[in-house]
Formats: C-alpha cells, structure tokens, sequence
C-alpha cells in the first residue's frame, strides 16, 4: 500500500505543479473557444474589464442560449450512460461469469475517478490556452467558472454556458479511459488499474484533446490577421487541419493504443488456448451495444454544440453508419462461418459507431453508409486475422474495434468531408464560407492526427505501465486468476447460484 501511495505522488506531482512549459497568459479570451473539428470548445469565463469615461460603451455581454443549453447537458447525461451502464455490461457479458463483477467494478470505479480528476486539473489543462500540447492550471477545481461563464459554439455569437462544456467533455475523459480495461480484463490487479489510468489520462487524454480540440473560438476570427493569431494559441493538431467531429483521435485510437501496450505487458490470460474463455452472457452484451449505441447520438450529434442542423446531420449519420455497420460484419462472418452470430452484430455496431466518430459533422449520409459498410468488414479482419499478425491477448478487441476503427474512420473523414462527394467542407471563419477543398492536403492532415496520437499514447503507455508494474505489479497471481478476479478482487460474486 505504501508503495501505491508513493506512486500517487509522484502522479499528482506531475499533475498538479505547474508545468515549466506553460506560458504565463495576461489574460483570458473574453469567450471561450470551441473545437474546430470535435465536440469542444476551450472555454474562458468572461473577463471583467473596468470600463472609464472615455472608454467607448462595451458590447453587451453573450448570453447561452436556452435550447443548445439543454442539448448540450442531455447530450453529457447520454455520453454517462454510454460508460455505466452501456460499456461496463457490454464489456461484462464477454467475460467469463468468474469475472463479471470485476469488469464492472472497474469500468465503474475509472469513470469515478476520471470524473473527479477532470473537475480538479484535467479540464483546466485541456481547455485554457497554455501551448500547443497542454493548457495551463488556471482553473484547478474549476476555479472561476460560474453560472455566468460561457463558452463558444460554432456559430459566432452564440455561447453555450461553461459548466454544461465542463461535465460533456468530462463524461468523454472517462468513458476513454473505461475503455482501455477491455484489453486486459481477466488478470490485471485493481489497485494497478487505478493508478495506470491517473498516470495516463494526465499525460495521454489531456495532451491529446487539447492537442485536437483547442482553439480560441470562431468569434476570434475577425479578418485575417486576427484570425492568424488566433489560430497560433490552437492545439497542435488543430493547427496541422486534423478534423475529428467526436473522438476518433483524442478517443477511440487514443485508448485502443492504451490497451493494445496493456495487452502486450500485462501478458496472456492463464490458459488461453486450453481453456474456454468464451462469453458467458450474450444478452448483457447485447444490451450493453444497444445502450452504447443509444448514448452515441449524445457524444456525436451533442459534438455540434448546438441543437441545429450540423447536430441533426451528425446523429442521422451515425444511426445509418452504425447499422451499416451490423449488417456488414454479420453478413460477412455469415459468409465465412456459416451462421451469423449476435456477438458479430452487436461488434459490427460498434465498429460503425467507431468509425463515424471522427465524420459525423463532417460527411454525408451516403459517405456515412461507405464508412459504416467498411467498417464493419474491416474491423472484423482486425478482430481475427490482425489479432493473430500481433499475437497479443487484446481480451474484448480493443484495438481490433476501437483502434482499427478508428484510423478507418479518421482517415475517410478527409475523403468524405469533401463537399464535392456530399460532405460539408471545412468552414472559413474569416470569409464566413465553407473554404475550397483539397483532399489530398486534408488526409495528410488526418494522417498527422492518427501518427500523433499513435505515438503519444504508446510512449505514454508504456512508461505509464512499467512504473505501476515496478511499484506495484500489473497482474494477479495465477492462482487468483484461474479462481477468478470476483472473490479475489473484491470478495463479491455478480451471482449466487
């Protein structure tokens, strides 16, 4: 226990003292920012300027508007129910009954924790303007943010308030973080668990969704000079052109990579190969894609940041991609095994939710069909022949669903955001139009993002692991795993027979 807690301080040291890399700021942006290509907006509270005499009449502070207000905050409540209870019983029907409780308990307990650290540092260090990789501490424990405080959409002059921004974007940080347990269910201990997602998601999730998602907000574009020096406090990413509507980047490839590292370093489950390790309750699984796929409209079409036609584009395509998606991996497993099964279905919807992530603002409803169809065939050959190429225990295809769909989808977002093939192009704030398009620049922009946070979340993970692997140790002993991380872990059983 000693050693977790060493192990704790020196996380929340790095966490919590000021990075030698931020820049000292003068001031705040009067109006938060918003993504330029995802579901956020770096968001500032208003700052108060003392008016003189002499001064001219200030413009009459923005106001949220009521009806995004509310998309904004059912859209987070969605995204909540997408991790507990939508993502911990999909995850928990695929295990083995031994291990049901645990996948729950830890998809639970990360969500917790993530809420937690997020409305402590992890909002402030993604969502204020420091430099390109990291924000700055301004607002630890939310500090400044009021029922007053607003922050930017995409549309200029209209705001939403801070605090609904605040708990979206928290709700996505945890649900990441749930999903990476998937890669080494059955054998990882808990307390390591726990400490290897605060190492983590400070160091990987943060820099990464500010890395894609900060800007200083479209209401910071006023003619072209401005604009430019708007565009040098962005993120890195944004600043490369990366789109990501939802997530596939900061998300989706971001955790799978998380868990692919895991995979490989926690090792092999004791008898895979020899012993069934096939899915003990179908019908949790089952329930648990359609929650997911219910809580999805929320993280995607709620990415919009405004009830509006942008977020009615995002929800209608990832309804149709989503079941083009099904059909495609149910009809080919049909094809090579002879039976479709439920399992297949249920995967191929969440790859085609997956995959439309990074897209669903940005394409067309017959782009969405393309990628949802491919995505379904595609992450089926990830879950199966590319699973055996990378010879890892990835226990529930982390990165045979999340990552594979991912790069698919972050990559045919470039294709099909082009307005020439029904999508919607990339919006010129300065001259207030969708700029002209060029496809070839706009997937080596995409390429970058997928590179990037390849990258990042590897390095990331692999020191992340091997420190709680020093202090604490990743796995269970084999006598705990074969009796199984229920009794063990938590002196509990998810039946009683």
């Amino acid at each position: 226990m000693k050693r977790v807690l060493a192990l704790l301080a020196v996380v929340g040291a790095v966490a919590f003292g000021a990075p030698a890399w931020a820049e000292e700021k003068a001031a705040e942006p009067t109006v938060a920012a918003a993504t330029a290509a995802a579901p956020a907006a770096a968001v500032a509270a208003p700052a108060a300027a003392a008016a003189t005499d002499a001064a001219p009449a200030a413009a009459p502070a923005l106001v949220a508007n009521k009806g995004d207000n509310a998309w904004v905050m059912i859209s987070a409540a969605l995204v909540i129910l997408m991790s507990i209870p939508g993502l911990a019983l999909f995850y928990g029907g695929l295990v083995r009954t031994k291990n049901m409780l645990s996948v729950l308990m830890q998809v639970f307990v990360v969500f917790s924790l993530i809420s937690v650290l997020w409305v402590v540092y992890g909002y402030s260090a993604a969502f204020t303007e420091g430099n390109q990789f990291f924000g700055t501490l301004d607002k630890l424990f939310l500090k400044g943010i009021t029922v007053e405080s607003v922050g930017a959409t995409f549309s200029k002059g209209v705001v939403i308030s801070e605090l609904a921004f605040v708990i979206f974007q928290g709700a996505f940080a945890a649900i990441t973080c749930g999903l990476i347990v998937g890669s080494f269910a059955e054998r990882a201990k808990f307390s390591a668990i726990l400490v290897f997602m605060v190492i983590w998601f400070t160091l990987s999730y943060i820099p990464m969704a500010h890395m894609v998602w900060y800007w200083a907000g479209p209401d910071a574009y006023t003619d072209a000079a401005a604009g430019e020096a708007a565009g040098l406090t962005a993120g890195f990413l944004f600043q490369k052109g990366a789109l990501d509507f939802a997530g596939g980047t900061v998300v989706h490839i971001n955790a799978a990579i998380a868990g692919l590292v895991g995979a490989y370093m926690v090792g092999k489950r004791t008898g895979l190969g020899n012993v069934s390790m096939a899915p003990h309750s179908l019908t949790f699984t089952m329930i648990g894609a359609s929650l997911l796929w219910f809580g999805w409209f929320g993280f995607n079409a709620g990415s919009a940041l405004e009830a509006s036609g942008g977020a009615a584009l995002a929800m209608v395509n990832t309804w149709v991609a989503t079941a083009c998606a099904a059909l495609s991996w149910m009809f080919a497993e049909w094809i090579l095994k002879g039976k479709p099964s439920m399992l297949g279905a249920a995967s191929g919807a969440v790859a085609g939710l997956v995959a439309i992530t990074p897209a669903a603002g940005f394409v067309g409803v017959m782009g969405a069909i393309i990628i949802g169809l491919l995505a379904g065939v595609i992450c089926l050959w990830g879950v199966n022949g590319l699973k055996k190429l990378l010879n890892a225990d990835d226990s529930l295809d982390v990165f045979g669903v999340h990552g594979v769909g991912g790069i698919l989808g972050a990559v045919l977002t470039g294709v099909f955001a082009d307005p020439a093939l029904g999508g919607t192009g990339v919006y010129d704030y300065v001259a207030n139009a969708v700029g002209a398009y060029d496809m070839t620049t706009q997937v080596i922009s995409q390429l970058w993002g997928v590179g990037t946070v390849i990258v990042w979340s590897g390095v990331v993970s692999i020191v992340g692991y091997k420190l709680v692997d020093i202090v604490i140790g990743l796995r269970v002993p084999e006598d705990e795993e074969r009796e199984g991380l229920d009794l063990t872990s938590h002196g509990e059983s998810a039946y009683h027979h």
